[in-house]
């Protein structure tokens, strides 16, 4: 009878939704091979517990704000933020000034391509007792370069998109990864200050840290700061490492004699990396957290780089970031034992983390990588970086 078909297909629907419901709920999320979740990585870097590093550390004494004669050295915070990220800076700060800042009292710059409201200042200066700064870009420093073709960075950007690549056709993100690359250290406002540490909008902090890092790394000899080390998109950088070697054939006399050259071409952990950017393993220093010492950038060798790099154009008609060239440049021209992991510095740029396991942190897992998707373990290039690098 039609009514009992009709039961008895409604039936068997019913039962076949049921057990594919069932199926979804409880099956287990896909396998995704132990290489690709940043095996080599060593327990002791990551979950065993961290301490500050040895030598010489300057503790929070006579850092007070006001007192002209505080052993701080020539060093600043330095962010560059626009108008309305002021929530987020101030989340930002917060965390920074709470974990650290508070007991040394560093000023603050702030760099904007347009000026900052007066609440904007006013409710950032709210944030600390230390000096801060506020700057516009020269439009020399921000604009995009005569030599860039229009047409040609709008063709580019349109194939960009298609490869999935983010802020392809978002002019503004391409200058801001050139003034990162090598303009921020040359605006006037930085001319006598060395080192600097670059905070962003809405990043975390979670550890107390109890000694100066300027200090640290004026007394250490070191170059560089840095605190998660990835790999970045082929697709943006192709052909960033054919420029490099261009440059090298120039500049033979340049390349540092132990330098990081492996972790930059390594071609065994992610060969399909390697091979899309044409030779380069697109491991770096996730530069939106960096402390630097900025004579290395207005050296020769790093302004002769940039030079080359500028003039090929690929901060636009590719999408290169200030963090690969950065990189790349650090890993060839300087050596790697000046180059340092800040291990005890807990630090969150969503969706990475650098997490210690240590009593002075707080609000993260210990060794946590990442909290998003499983497929972002495969990104993490710090297995390579202890193995090529080394701590520092």
């Amino acid at each position: 009878m039609p009514g009992t078909k009709s039961l008895r297909a409604l039936a068997i629907v019913s039962t076949v939704l049921f057990f594919y419901l069932i199926y979804h709920v409880y099956k287990t999320a896909p396998r995704i091979p132990a290489g690709d979740l940043g095996e080599g990585l060593p327990d002791e870097a990551t979950l065993e517990e961290t301490h500050e590093p040895p030598g010489l550390l300057w503790r929070a004494d006579d850092y007070a704000a006001d007192n002209p004669n505080a052993p701080r050295i020539n060093a600043t915070l330095l962010a560059l933020v626009r108008n309305e990220e002021m929530d987020q800076m101030i989340s930002a700060m917060r965390d920074l000034e709470r974990t650290w800042n508070r007991k040394f009292n560093y000023p603050w710059t702030f760099f904007n391509d347009k000026p900052f409201t007066e609440e904007f200042k006013r409710m950032i200066q709210l944030e600390t007792k230390a000096k801060v700064n506020f700057e516009v870009i020269p439009e020399e420093h921000w604009a995009i370069p005569p030599w860039i073709n229009s047409d040609l960075f709008d063709e580019s950007a349109k194939i960009l998109e298609e490869q999935g690549i983010q802020y392809a056709s978002m002019a503004s993100y391409h200058q801001m990864c050139r003034w990162n690359s090598g303009m921020f250290y040359k605006h006037p406002a930085l001319k006598d200050v060395r080192y600097y540490w670059r905070v962003e909008p809405k990043v975390r902090f979670f550890c107390d840290v109890d000694y100066d890092v300027f200090r640290y790394m004026e007394d250490h000899n070191k170059t560089y700061g840095f605190t998660i080390n990835l790999y970045d998109a082929p697709q943006s950088i192709r052909t960033l490492w054919p420029e490099t070697q261009r440059f090298l054939v120039a500049h033979p006399e340049y390349l540092q004699k132990n330098n990081a050259r492996e972790w930059l071409e390594d071609n065994k952990r992610r060969p399909d990396h390697n091979l899309k950017a044409n030779g380069y393993s697109t491991c770096h220093f996730w530069s939106n957290f960096e402390i630097g010492d900025m004579e290395f950038w207005r050296s020769k060798t790093y302004e002769d780089y940039f030079e080359h790099l500028d003039r090929a154009g690929g901060f636009f008609y590719e999408r290169w970031g200030d963090a690969p060239v950065h990189s790349i440049a650090l890993g060839l021209f300087e050596d790697k034992s000046k180059i340092h992991w800040f291990r005890d510095i807990g630090y969150q740029h969503v969706p990475y983390f650098n997490c210690p396991k240590s009593p002075k942190c707080s609000g993260c897992k210990p060794g946590q990588f990442t909290d998003g998707e499983r497929f972002l373990f495969k990104e993490n290039c710090m297995a390579n970086w202890l193995k090529y690098g080394g701590i520092g």
